[in-house]
């Protein structure tokens, strides 16, 4: 039997993984591979490395996560097939019916024995499970119990003309857009099919070709370095697809997937900082730069000097975690008063790179007049250097979590009287109350009114609150707010009146009542008995009644979770359940009554996903993301998994 063998392209570099067929997998599924796009397997599938992913299910704050690698053993995902594989795969694809040798038209012998409807052991129900494996035996075999369909026959021609076809006359940023939503941003798990649509529309026509090229090297995901060398190799070979390159994804990287220690990596020289700058050479056009934790030190002076100054297109920066010594080194090497007056840094986070010096804000926030997303939570970043931002700037995203060198006072006036924070989406200044309070009571009073009314998600966590004086200036806040942390010194009762009006208010108030808009709720402030949790499972609150709708997430401190995780039939029995991710546990509602309400046609079911999140799907993320992608890495982790 001839067996068809496809050549790859040279443009592939080989970083797709092929999908291999499964012994389990029956014959007539593989035979329809030419009339039916496989379906793209589930999401939930590919977790990505040491860290949280984003479950994309039908329920919210539904994470995966791992404390192993997912590409631990998976080196032949990367590489390009055997060519005995190859002859294989296409062999088990043209199994044809063998009748029998003595008598070609008897149906009594050969492969006929068994009923027409007999589609293979396979299908027989074992307890429940489709657990024989007899029929993929048989597969292997050549062998197949169903009398394979005759080719259609092909009209020569076609109906269109090469490159005449409604698809191919599309705009090239139509056509790109479309082809963009196949693509696969998050790494595969094991040897999972990664983007095999987009390989086979490199073979369809020129002008998907061009298309698909562009959707391919876009948006580059380094998963470790053997791939980065792949790549960086391909691109010296081809240095046109360099200039394709928008996104370099550095969130999922993981250093030891490929070797034990830290010397076996240097002797490779993979990933090191002269290959990271010879990468960014080849990518003139790069837009955003996603490094972590696991990079810092490739990070050099010469690469952060490439990165600031060398890169006119770049727009986001983020180095989430960074904190090794040569990482500050570098950074404060590279600090100089000739600095260019601007940068086109729009969107810069410094989340959790604890060892930066002052300087470094101070010479680096004054020339970004065009920042929108500043992330320098746990930083040494000072009041004169949060006043040094441009006035022409306009911030929507700011995170000042843990930033022990900053006043209260230069916070509220910042907040009050500077330009570039007037329209604030996302404003965090939660502190650890164990060890350090930014806010007491009195500054809380002074900071609520002054906080913007574009505001979606605040947090207010390790600050002292009263409920004498801060229940009504909240209230404001609950009506255009889909976030909101609570700070420490709050009683439950307090809370409560956030979503209900009070019993000694007049009937004319009580009508006028505006519901709050709140998604999630963070009470992990309130430790221990000052949650009183008979008081929360009761009829008097209204936390978990239907009537705090929309309300979706609650989040409690660890201790209080322990709690509620053993009584979960009654939490279950009033439309929640529990959800926990690394360090932090969650109440969430089932949706039940709003599953109901959908079904009637009296809602709109809500998929979580709002355009000041950035593509992230669950609430009450700690990081601000500097793109618009799937959540997952050591992202993830730092978004949902981590505490303060």
């Amino acid at each position: 039997m001839a067996v068809i063998q496809h050549k790859r392209p040279d443009h592939l570099l080989g970083l797709q993984a092929p999908r291999r067929p499964s012994r389990d997998c029956p014959s007539d599924y593989l035979t329809m591979a030419d009339h039916h796009r496989p379906t793209t397997p589930d999401r939930a599938s590919r977790s990505s490395f040491s860290s949280i992913r984003e479950n994309e299910g039908t329920l919210t704050q539904d994470f995966t996560h791992t404390k192993v690698s997912s590409y631990l053993g998976t080196e032949e995902a990367i590489d390009d097939p055997e060519p005995a594989r190859v002859a294989h795969t296409f062999n088990m694809i043209q199994t044809q019916l063998q009748p029998p040798v003595t008598h070609p038209q008897s149906r009594l012998l050969g492969y006929w024995s068994p009923a027409d409807s007999f589609q293979g052991w396979k299908q027989i129900q074992v307890r429940g499970k489709l657990a024989s494996k007899s029929f993929g035996d048989l597969q292997i075999l050549n062998n197949v119990w169903t009398t394979p369909s005759k080719p259609k026959a092909r009209k020569k021609g076609g109906l269109y003309k090469p490159g005449e076809s409604p698809l191919e006359r599309l705009p090239t940023e139509i056509l790109t857009s479309i082809i963009s939503l196949l693509a696969v941003d998050v790494p595969p798990n094991g040897i999972a099919r990664r983007n095999v649509d987009l390989m086979s529309l490199l073979l369809t026509s020129r002008t998907a070709h061009v298309a698909t090229l562009s959707t391919l090297y876009r948006n580059i995901t380094i998963p470790h370095s053997r791939i980065f060398r792949k790549f960086l190799a391909h691109l010296a070979h081809h240095p046109s697809l360099g200039t394709i390159v928008r996104r370099l994804d550095f969130c999922h990287f993981n250093p030891s997937q490929l070797f034990s220690t830290a010397a076996e990596r240097l002797q490779a020289r993979n990933l090191t900082p002269e290959t990271l700058l010879q990468c960014l050479e080849l990518t003139p056009h790069l837009q955003e730069f996603l490094a972590q934790e696991y990079l810092d030190d490739d990070l050099s002076a010469d690469v952060l000097r490439k990165l600031l100054f060398g890169m006119p297109r770049l727009r986001a920066l983020d180095f989430c975690g960074c904190t090794s010594a040569k990482f500050k080194e570098a950074f404060s090497s590279i600090v100089s008063p000739d600095w260019p007056k601007e940068l086109s840094i729009r969107r810069l986070s410094l989340h959790k790179c604890l060892t930066l010096p002052s300087s470094v804000f101070e010479a680096l926030l004054p020339r970004l007049p065009k920042l929108t997303h500043l992330d320098v939570a746990g930083t040494r970043i000072t009041d004169a250097a949060l006043w040094s931002i441009p006035t022409t700037t306009r911030l929507t995203h700011l995170n000042l979590a843990k930033c022990k060198l900053l006043s209260a006072q230069g916070v509220i006036e910042f907040l009050r009287n500077h330009p570039a924070a007037q329209e604030l989406v996302f404003l965090s200044l939660a502190t650890d109350a164990r060890t350090n309070q930014l806010f007491d009571s009195h500054e809380v009073t002074n900071l609520l009114p002054v906080l913007p009314h574009t505001l979606k998600s605040l947090s207010l966590k390790g600050a002292k609150m009263d409920s004498a004086h801060h229940v009504e200036l909240l209230r404001s806040l609950t009506k255009h707010l889909e976030e909101l942390a609570i700070g420490r010194c709050f009683k439950l009762t307090d809370v409560n009146r956030l979503f209900v009006p009070d019993q000694d208010e007049d009937v004319e108030m009580q009508i006028d009542w505006v519901p709050q808009t709140l998604k999630y709720l963070d009470l992990s402030d309130l430790w221990g008995s000052e949650l009183d949790l008979p008081f929360l499972f009761g009829k008097e609150c209204a936390i978990l009644n239907n009537f705090s709708e929309p309300l979706e997430v609650v989040e409690i401190a660890e201790d209080v979770f322990k709690r509620v995780s053993k009584s979960l039939p009654a939490l279950q029995r009033i439309g929640w359940r529990t959800s926990e991710c690394g360090s932090r546990g969650w109440m969430v509602r089932h949706g039940g009554d709003i599953a109901a309400k959908i079904n009637a046609g009296n809602a709109v079911r809500d998929d979580r996903r709002r355009g000041w999140k950035m593509g992230a799907d669950s609430w009450g993320m700690r990081k601000i993301p500097v793109a618009r992608a799937e959540v997952g890495g050591m992202y993830g982790s730092f978004m949902f998994g981590r505490k303060l």
